[in-house]
């Protein structure tokens, strides 16, 4: 299982994106800050789809990438770290 790559990892698109759906979604500092915690640790995560519940959001990839950020309403595919 690969780590999720870090910030300064990403290639810009995916940073741009992220960030746009930051904005869109109205994601509050304080959950970006336990989203950075759990970056920092280094996560292990599957090669496929998968996703992580920080309550108020998700943020969902397929294996090292990050790719987006959903409401904490709406539905993820992959598996759940």
């Amino acid at each position: 299982m690969p780590n999720l790559k870090t910030w300064d990892k990403l290639p810009p698109g995916i940073r741009r994106h992220l960030m746009d759906r930051t904005r869109d979604r109205n994601i509050s500092i304080a959950a970006l800050n336990k989203l950075r915690l759990w970056v920092e640790s280094h996560p292990l995560v599957p090669e496929g789809d998968r996703y992580k519940d920080f309550g108020s959001f998700k943020i969902c990839g397929e294996g090292s990438l990050p790719k987006t950020f959903l409401l904490s309403g709406q539905p993820a595919k992959g598996e759940s770290v």
